[in-house]
């Protein structure tokens, strides 16, 4: 019976291992394609202004009513004059995010804006609307920093389902690391906070989404 268990634990990990690099793959396809239509995108002044991004690609809304995860994607923060850092994974959970989502299942970004922000998103969990404070982004060229929401809220998020993508709020969701998904890409269990404030280099699997990170808001780009 230990043997049973002990190889379904390794395949269950095996599993989970497998899925980071799509993973990694769909959450730089889905910030390209976001950020590909400026009319439609993340203002170009808040993704510039902003001290970290949060991608949760395919989050599912079905994970609400089972009570299970919504869904896995990556943090990346500015590291100062050298673009963006290696990505720390994370899961989203709880909230009323499956109500307000609508679909089976839709994309996820968050940017937050300050230091402060940043320094909650770095640590073990905490929870939006809570811990901090959140708010649905504005959408496209003529939405800019100036918005009341963007000028107050710590993390601005935005949701992409069925084609449209739009502001979202995710009050009462909860943000937390994913070591075991650490573990994948980086060959140990390493805190997200180890990985944006150290050197941490990019690992290959990453290279894909941090360069499409500093391609659409390099480091000349921050204020």
């Amino acid at each position: 019976m230990p043997f049973l268990i002990l190889l379904l634990l390794t395949a269950v990990s095996l599993a989970g291992a497998n899925k980071v690099q799509p993973r990694l793959d769909e959450a730089t396809a889905v910030f390209q394609e976001i950020m590909s239509t400026p009319d439609r995108s993340i203002p170009q002044d808040l993704l510039d202004k902003s001290q970290c991004v949060v991608i949760v690609p395919g989050l599912k809304k079905g994970a609400f009513i089972i009570g299970a995860k919504y869904g896995k994607g990556y943090l990346s923060c500015r590291k100062p004059g050298a673009g963006w850092s290696a990505p720390g994974s994370i899961r989203v959970e709880g909230g009323s995010l499956g109500f307000q989502i609508g679909g089976s299942e839709s994309d996820v970004i968050m940017l937050v804006m300050n230091e402060r922000g940043a320094a909650r998103l770095l640590s073990s969990k905490f929870t939006l609307g809570g811990e901090g404070t959140v708010a649905a982004g504005p959408v496209g060229r003529e939405a800019t920093a100036q918005t009341d929401a963007a000028m107050r809220a710590e993390i601005l998020s935005w949701s992409r389902a069925r084609g449209v993508f739009a502001g979202i709020s995710l009050q009462g969701a909860t943000l937390r690391q994913d070591l075991d998904d650490n573990a994948v890409i980086y060959g140990k269990k390493i805190s997200n906070k180890e990985v944006v404030q150290s050197s941490t280099p990019v690992p290959v699997q990453a290279k894909g989404l941090i360069s499409a990170l500093n391609k659409y808001s390099s480091a000349k780009n921050a204020n």
